[in-house]
């Protein structure tokens, strides 16, 4: 009789899985790859760019510089519209407007309409990316969590790595005659197509408690975010000049006045912009340290490799692209070897630091001694072992992290955690854009080799510094949840 009472409870408690959740799935990782080939093609194809439109070196800087920026104050905010005004509607807002901000840029006639339209795609992106997470969260049991996110991990990875082989290829092939410009124009199909199936397959999804938009956290954490990413992404530029290094201090004090109100207007019972109680989490706290450090170290690896390949060793825009190919497969490897041993938890992610620190140090070592006659295969072993460990971080990464995350928190946890991750792109980017640079600078011979193995030495230490800040993360993503209840 017991037995029948809680089956017949069970519905009650567990209800059926939403129907269309692994479409939508494939809807929301469409958006993350458009996200994240446009976050990347403009390494490749700044100076083709430049050479047609015409600009300064800042140029090239800023056609990625204005897009991070852009997402980076806004990401937070996005999170939040999602909350108030529902997570679909906001995302099919914010995937519209992205593809005309792609439209605009494959377009652009001059290099200041297509910066201007960059920060228009990076608004509408800022807009678009919170919302995904936020309803994987709600379309999946606990037991299809990781499944899930164990598709979204490969997905974000393999687009991270192929941008620069996609833009590459598009360039060389100068499809219709369009050039450079068709790395923006192929959105406009994914674009479409996500929309339409975004309103055909994604679930109703806000939050159960009537919220309003915390204008001045809104105003706060945007002045906060432009205040560190602007002097980080063009202080090298000027030569690090004071005015950047009083920037980052404010940031500082901006960024303190905004923990400071959130918490106030929590305390008051109003609707802050990140809910507090998501810092008294171990998942949360741990986890957006532990993606800081890794994101820092992985964007600027992949930066300053393809600048030693392409400037240091002469390949082309399409064969740098391509010597990363080793480092996407050992990924998929690492996601699939993730999926089989996710019983480890913490583990797993853990001891894909370790191996991905072993291939960095891999890299570090064909580099400094193969010199300047290295092929593209000397590298394949490295890149290989390198992308393997990446897989094995990032497949139980989000996972651990959301999974103690309550409902009433999840706009808060998706936009911050997003945030966190162009945050460290910056930050990488600028840290050890900068060494490699001052490593090349003043001679006529630049030291290529020794500036890449620098490099490649400081992504090794922090790298090890992201297995110590793993430490912070529960064992288990199950105990995560506990601790979120």
């Amino acid at each position: 009789m017991t037995t029948d009472v809680k089956a017949a409870a069970q519905p009650a408690t567990e209800p059926p899985p939403y129907r269309w959740r692994w479409i939508a799935l494939a809807v929301i990782l469409m958006a993350e790859v458009m996200d994240l080939l446009d976050a990347m093609v403009t390494n490749i194809a700044g100076p083709t760019i430049k050479a047609e439109l015409g600009g300064t070196e800042a140029t090239i800087q800023w056609l990625g510089a204005a897009y991070t920026l852009s997402m980076a104050v806004g990401l937070i905010t996005g999170g939040r519209l999602g909350d108030i005004f529902g997570r679909k509607r906001m995302f099919l807002i914010g995937a519209a407007g992205f593809t005309v901000g792609s439209l605009l840029c494959g377009v652009a006639q001059s290099p200041e309409l297509l910066v201007g339209a960059r920060v228009l795609q990076g608004l509408f992106g800022a807009v678009m990316l919170p919302q995904g997470l936020g309803m994987i969260k709600e379309m999946f049991s606990p037991k299809e969590m990781g499944a899930a996110f164990g598709l979204f991990g490969p997905i974000m990875g393999l687009s991270s790595v192929g941008g620069p082989i996609l833009a590459g290829w598009l360039i060389d092939a100068d499809f219709f005659g369009t050039g450079w410009r068709m790395i923006f124009l192929i959105n406009l199909p994914l674009g479409l197509a996500a929309v339409a199936a975004g309103l055909r397959f994604l679930p109703e999804s806000r939050s159960p408690h009537p919220l309003k938009l915390d204008v001045p956290g809104v105003i706060l954490a945007s002045l906060g975010g432009l205040l560190l990413v602007f002097p980080l992404v063009q202080g090298r530029e000027n030569d690090w000049p004071a005015w950047s290094f009083v920037m980052m201090g404010a940031a500082v004090v901006v960024f303190a006045v905004f923990g400071w109100f959130e918490s106030r207007k929590s305390r008051a019972g109003g609707d802050p912009l990140i809910v507090p109680s998501l810092f008294r989490k171990r998942a949360f706290t741990g986890g957006l340290l532990t993606g800081l450090v890794f994101f820092s170290a992985m964007s600027g690896f992949v930066l300053v490799f393809n600048l030693y390949t392409q400037i240091g060793l002469g390949y082309s825009t399409l064969q740098a692209g391509l010597v990363m190919a080793p480092w996407s497969l050992g990924m998929v490897a690492g996601f699939g070897v993730a999926q089989a041993v996710a019983r480890f938890g913490r583990k797993v992610l853990q001891g894909g630091v370790l191996v991905m620190t072993l291939g960095t140090l891999g890299v570090l070592l064909t580099v400094t001694q193969a010199g300047a006659g290295v092929t593209a295969w000397q590298f394949v072993p490295a890149l290989g072992v390198t992308g393997l460990g990446m897989g094995l971080l990032m497949a139980p990464f989000f996972d651990i992290i959301l999974a103690g995350v309550e409902q009433h928190e999840t706009g808060s946890a998706s936009g911050t955690m997003t945030a966190m991750q162009q945050l460290g792109g910056a930050v990488g980017v600028a840290l050890l854009g900068t060494v490699f640079f001052d490593q090349v600078a003043g001679g006529p011979n630049p030291d290529f080799i020794g500036a890449a193995g620098v490099v490649l030495a400081v992504v090794a230490g922090m790298l090890v510094l992201t297995f110590l800040a793993a430490f912070l993360l529960p064992k288990q993503a199950r105990e995560g949840e506990h601790a979120g209840h």
